[in-house]
């Protein structure tokens, strides 16, 4: 692929430039690309830009690959850059890879080039093209969903990082004939980024929750009704606070903290599990701090999640489980406007090997409008 320029919504991508070192510069040695980029050297100086731009762009190059300045299509100033490279002839696949300075991000740009690069070398004769993300990476992993590529794996330790460890990376891949529209998500957003009724508001689960959530999973009333039926591990913890939007973004669950509206303090967690998208069923799990029990929280949480649900995702059925002798529960979800279906003996796992049984509840979206929230008992 020679290095013609090639015109996006609102970029250009075109050869890169001596001019450009200090942008380049600039760009390489922030701290987002020190954390996604492990490969560079950090700091990052003009000298090694200057280096990239005098070899390392001819050597992608001759390899197969390509490298792009993204550029304003106005101004020509220097928003980024793109390129692919670890190209297999044999597979027509390539590897692509961007990344965008601190002064152009939130504007679309990465998305832009994106699809711009893709279009063009999946039209010039490559089949395949993959982009790896880090799982704390949500940002890339939007990048790649609106360009239309489409979550595939996930390749365990396949890049070293400053730390002497491995990294798992996330892999989405875009091939010949797939349109460049938005990839469908099965969860979407949040409208304005939370859930609210004026008592308790839902809201994303995120990295800085790992105390809150630590202290909620380590009670033992908690960990002794979950799956595994074992208390957390810090490790266990942080995984599910950095991954929670990766997994959103994936479409299998939405991990939300219950937080009291008034205060926003933490109250407990909520999570919908896109279990069964075949069937369009989906299942909720809840867990409340002490001081929150007994307050309504978890029936209006329940609530709003379920409420989302039915109106922004395919899902159509939702359940939820209790053990027999967890009446609180119950009377939780049965004020939500959920129905006793089943019991499931020996159904789930218990502490130190045992079994337990199992109280299923279902909720249909005609259920909720016509029968209405159920607060008050």
């Amino acid at each position: 692929m020679s290095p013609a320029e090639i015109n996006g919504t609102g970029v250009r991508l075109r050869a890169y430039r001596p001019d450009d070192a200090e942008a380049v510069a600039a760009g390489y040695d922030d701290p987002l690309s020190h954390r996604f980029l492990p490969p560079l050297p950090s700091p990052f100086t003009l000298a090694h830009a200057e280096r990239f731009l005098s070899e390392g762009v001819g050597a992608i190059f001759a390899d197969g690959g390509a490298a792009y300045a993204i550029a304003d299509p106005d101004t020509d100033d220097l928003l980024g850059g793109i390129g692919f490279d670890k190209v297999v002839p044999s597979r027509g696949q390539a590897e692509i890879g961007y990344w965008v300075g601190p002064w152009a991000r939130g504007r679309g740009v990465a998305t832009a080039a994106v699809r711009a690069l893709s279009g063009h070398a999946l039209d010039a004769g490559l089949h395949r093209l993959e982009l790896l993300t880090h799982w704390d990476n949500p940002a890339s992993m939007r990048v790649a969903l609106a360009a239309g590529f489409r979550r595939e794996g996930v390749r365990r330790e396949a890049l070293p990082n400053r730390d002497g460890g491995r990294d798992d990376l996330v892999v989405f891949v875009r091939i010949a004939g797939d349109p460049d529209e938005p990839a469908p998500r099965p969860l979407p957003d949040l409208p304005a980024g939370e859930l609210t009724d004026g008592v308790v508001t839902l809201r994303p689960l995120g990295p800085d929750d790992f105390d809150f959530l630590f202290a909620l999973h380590n009670l033992p009333e908690v960990w002794q009704t979950s799956v595994p039926a074992v208390p957390p591990g810090a490790d266990d913890v942080r995984r599910r606070c950095t991954r929670a939007a990766a997994h959103w973004l994936e479409g299998t669950r939405a991990d939300l903290v219950i937080t009291e509206a008034a205060t926003g303090t933490p109250a407990g967690d909520i999570g919908l599990f896109y279990q069964e998208p075949a069937t369009g069923q989906g299942m909720i799990g809840y867990s409340m701090l002490p001081a929150f029990r007994g307050r309504g929280f978890a029936t209006r949480a329940a609530q709003l999640l379920s409420l989302w649900a039915f109106a922004e995702t395919d899902i159509a059925r939702l359940i939820a489980g209790t053990l027999p002798t967890n009446v609180g529960s119950q009377r939780v979800l049965e004020k939500a406007g959920f129905h006793r279906e089943a019991y499931l003996r020996s159904r789930l796992p218990g502490p130190d090997g045992t079994r337990q049984d199992d109280v299923q509840f279902v909720l249909l979206a005609e259920d909720l409008l016509a029968e209405g929230p159920r607060l008050d008992g």
